[in-house]
């Protein structure tokens, strides 16, 4: 072999080992990344048919993962065990093979059609700290003769090198696709108990009114369509708004929360529609806004009818359009998102009194959950309020237990804080409970401006003429829950409805009583 001939391989080896190392260092889809490699090992290094394996980690068996010129849809899938061929024997004997002509050798099978058997042959262990890891086998692209065949060592040593560069590149590659496939099952783990935690079945009540409610949600959860969730404070919004997100096609997506009471009108803007570099003081770059954050899942809009009304004029266009402009932006922005809004506050009324834009109010009202108060439904309490001690006993790390007695006191109050109140109450008498159980002396209820039957005054009906009010039998003689009830019957002449009315009841809290304390209805 001649001196400039010798000088002109390595020429070419240096500048195709340059380009090598620049590709692996660009990527981390160490497939596309092999291909690229076995191209330039083939242009520029005049190395033809290259072909990498890789040890497969559960079988230890060769597996072909990238061809040069082929993607891997254009090629079945083919594996080698240890001794099995020509790239057998490497993984058995983790060793360089040379071959001046492959075809003439027992063991080469060609499983792919791929090598010229008139062609030598160069296979070479991919090592990761003295570890095989695979298999680099290419041709160089003459039959050897006299001339060339010292060159075939030098090719194969360059072919070394070239795996020593791979080896590190595909052991970083398989360590972050280990890393990130454990991550995708931690994120379908974590998908899984959100959706039971959130599911259907572990939304507490069984009165008719909540299971309507849970019907509708079902229905609605399916499209992707605006529902407004109305309901006094601590009804459970919040809960029916995550069933509706974590059952719905939508439960892949984001899922971003925002309390519309919380924040004044010019950080509102900013936080829902986000703001670009140098907006305002303070803004020293720029940021997504909740719209954007929920693009293609759903933003929550807690408290929607506290906002004013010219915040209610940015907010309609979003809502129409499904695009907007951050704060000190030009550049219009449009996404996918889902609407979820709630409100306490008599929408209808604000309409009329020009504190709510109507058209905005049609546009949330496209599908309205209106959920029942908790005096509405007492029926539920007993199941309400067990599921609420195991929640307080797993947070004090104890067994809390609720006698017939303090159940009993319970289903007796009107609860104008709703769920939530209770909650707070229940947590109270568990505080004071030293050995974890509750009796009716722990249940108090915290002081509100509410008439005797635990409503607000403003909303008692009138008594009929002639009848005298339960509150004034009760200041005249004090009874107990079960002494009120019969004296307003009594008073009412056994009429169920109109004792309900003196107790500022309703007819279903009152036949719900009669029946928890036992009282025997007289026909007159």
């Amino acid at each position: 072999m001649r001196y400039n001939e010798s000088l002109e391989l390595h020429l070419v080896q240096f500048e195709a080992l340059y380009a090598v190392s620049q590709v692996l260092s660009r990527s981390l889809d160490y497939r596309d990344t092999l291909r690229e490699v076995l191209s330039i090992l083939d242009d520029v290094a005049g190395l033809t048919h290259g072909m990498v394996s890789v040890i497969d980690a559960d079988s230890g068996a060769l597996m072909i993962e990238a061809v040069r010129g082929r993607s891997q849809e254009e090629f079945a899938p083919v594996r080698y065990q240890p001794g099995e061929g020509v790239l057998g024997l490497v993984l058995e004997k983790n060793r360089t093979v040379t071959l001046a002509n492959i075809g003439s050798d027992a063991r080469f099978l060609n499983r792919l059609g791929l090598y010229d058997p008139d062609l030598p042959f160069i296979a070479v262990p991919i090592k990761v700290a003295g570890s095989l890891r695979g298999v680099l086998a290419v041709q160089p692209g003459e039959p050897i003769s006299g001339k060339t065949e010292l060159l075939l060592e030098d090719r194969a040593r360059f072919v070394e090198m070239v795996a020593n560069l791979i080896g590190s590149s595909v052991d970083l590659a398989l360590r972050v696709a280990e890393e990130k496939n454990s991550l995708l099952e931690e994120r379908d783990l974590l998908r899984r108990t959100v959706r039971h935690q959130f599911g259907f079945d572990n939304i507490v009540g069984r009165s008719t009114a909540m299971r309507r409610i849970f019907d509708q949600v079902r229905l609605v959860a399916k499209w992707n369509t605006t529902v407004l969730i109305r309901g006094e404070t601590g009804t459970g919004k919040e809960l029916i708004a995550n069933a509706i997100h974590y059952n719905s096609p939508r439960a892949r997506g984001a899922y971003i929360k925002l309390n519309c009471a919380a924040l004044p009108e010019n950080l509102l803007e900013s936080e829902l529609f986000g703001h670009e570099k140098g907006a305002f003081t303070g803004a020293v770059g720029a940021r997504k806004g909740r719209f954007e954050q929920a693009d293609g899942g759903t933003l929550f809009l807690d408290e929607i009818g506290d906002i004013s009304p010219a915040f209610q004029a940015k907010l309609l266009r979003v809502l129409q359009e499904g695009e907007f402009e951050r704060v000190g932006g030009s550049r219009s922005l449009k996404v996918d998102v889902r609407i979820i809004a709630a409100t306490h506050r008599d929408l209808e009324r604000a309409v009329e009194a020009g504190e709510f834009r109507e058209d905005l109010f049609y546009r949330l009202s496209v599908m309205p959950l209106y959920l029942p108060p908790l005096r509405e439904r007492l029926e539920d309490i007993p199941e309400i309020a067990r599921h609420l001690l195991g929640k307080i006993g797993k947070m004090q790390e104890r067994k809390l237990t609720l006698q017939d007695g303090a159940l009993r006191r319970l289903a007796h109050h009107n609860w104008p804080g709703n769920v939530r109140e209770l909650e707070n109450c229940l947590e109270r008498a568990a505080i004071l409970a030293e050995e974890g159980v509750i009796d009716p002396d722990l249940i108090r209820f915290a002081k509100s401006k509410v008439g005797a039957g635990g409503t607000a005054p403003a909303a008692a009906p009138a008594a009929p003429t002639g009848i005298t009010p339960a509150a004034e039998v009760a200041a005249a003689e004090p009874l107990d829950e079960r002494g009120r009830v019969i004296a307003a019957l009594e008073q009412a002449g056994w009429v169920q409805a109109r004792a309900a009315r003196l107790l500022g009841l309703t007819p279903r809290q009152i036949a719900y009583r009669i029946q928890t304390l036992n009282i025997e209805v007289k026909q007159i």
